[in-house]
């Protein structure tokens, strides 16, 4: 049994090494030197984010790109109190969300592209705020490459507490893990804070069709469509101008709902590789509390354990390592606490998903 624990942990050590090999294949681009041509929709799914919503419309204020070439789509779903917009350079409308499915994100992108003007539509939170370049840096990108669909990366905006950064080390693995698979060229995974595609080739892949009775995954479902029908038209712009910033979440039940609404996606990836690698690290967390039992029931010795130990964590913080450095080149807080905490964590999440309910913005799935 130590023997089979030992092994799942020796894979999972493997397949991390092999998604930092795919990270540093994916190269950072920062050009933005051609003048701005393409046009963008914005579009934002919102339920009751009145406090958040003026800070991402002031941060899209700010962005060094023409006024004229991007509109902003609100699609408000049943807020308690309705959303007012001042007066604004940019083109802003607030429409109401027309709900058909189970799925309340997936059906405010859909009604919001009734009114899009434009055939490329980018998708992002009420909770995030955007970089100067954002618009410019994607403009540019689409220009010099033969796109369809582009992933960003997504980071937080921390305050001091071991929560806020206990989140920010979750996030910037799977951000690593995200960028990795890219670089080769098993792209499963990305954040709608994020995402850009083009109404085409959205109506070319039907769509969120075939997903609409699972709550979340209007970006991972629509990103893995997207893969196994044209993979090269696929792209991960690896950019600190196209980094979103959002909020982390305030308390543990929230962010435990959180990851189990992201983890019930798994089991229905299209991605064979993805399923994989969920069930790979899955199974390399439980086998470390597995081991940790062992050590301490007797089972097993603690340079066993110990070995076990330096393997996972030496693998991961290096993951998170580079990654970090990537998305904000801060410092890393509470390491060693987080990544003794995260398998008990991680476990409980998957666990919880297969059987579970979540709430999210106040509803229950």
């Amino acid at each position: 049994m130590t023997f089979v624990l030992y092994i799942i942990i020796l894979i999972y050590f493997l397949a991390i090494i092999v998604l930092i090999y795919g990270f540093t294949k994916v190269n950072t681009i920062e050009y933005t030197g051609l003048t701005p041509k393409t046009k963008f929709s914005i579009i934002v799914p919102f339920r009751n984010e009145a406090e958040n919503l003026p800070i991402l419309i002031e941060s899209l204020s700010k962005l060094n790109y023409p006024m004229e070439l991007f509109e902003v789509i609100l699609v408000d779903d049943d807020s308690e109190e309705k959303f007012k917009i001042q007066s604004l350079k940019f083109k802003v409308s607030v429409i109401n969300n027309i709900r058909v499915t189970n799925s309340p994100k997936k059906d405010a992108i859909v009604t919001a592209m009734q009114i899009v003007t434009t055939d490329w539509i980018i998708t992002t939170d009420a909770d995030c705020t955007v970089n100067t370049n954002w618009l410019l840096t994607l403009d540019n990108y689409i220009q010099l490459h033969n796109v369809s669909m582009i992933a960003g990366a997504v980071t937080y905006d921390c305050g001091n507490s071991f929560l806020h950064h206990f989140q920010q080390l979750d996030l910037t693995s799977l951000q690593g893990a995200t960028i990795g698979s890219f670089g080769i060229k098993k792209g499963f995974m990305c954040n709608g804070a994020n995402f850009a595609y083009t109404k085409s080739f959205f109506k070319k892949l039907n769509g969120f069709e075939g997903n609409y009775k699972i709550a979340s995954g209007d970006d991972v479902f629509l990103l893995q469509k997207a893969i196994a029908k044209s993979p090269e038209k696929v792209h991960y712009l690896k950019s600190q101008n196209n980094i979103i910033v959002t909020k982390p979440l305030s308390d543990w039940k929230s962010l435990f709902y959180q990851r189990v609404r992201w983890a019930s996606k798994t089991s229905s990836y299209q991605s064979s590789f993805g399923k994989g690698l969920g069930l790979l690290v899955f199974t390399g967390n439980l086998s470390w509390l597995l081991v940790l039992g062992s050590w301490l029931l007797g089972l097993t010795t603690f340079q066993n354990f110990f070995l076990i130990c330096i393997l996972k964590f030496l693998v991961d913080t290096i993951l998170i390592y580079k990654t970090n450095h990537f998305l904000n080149n801060s410092k890393m807080r509470y390491l060693i606490l987080s990544s003794l905490l995260y398998p008990f964590f991680s476990v409980s999440v998957a666990l919880y998903s297969l059987f579970g309910k979540y709430e999210w913005k106040g509803r229950r799935f």
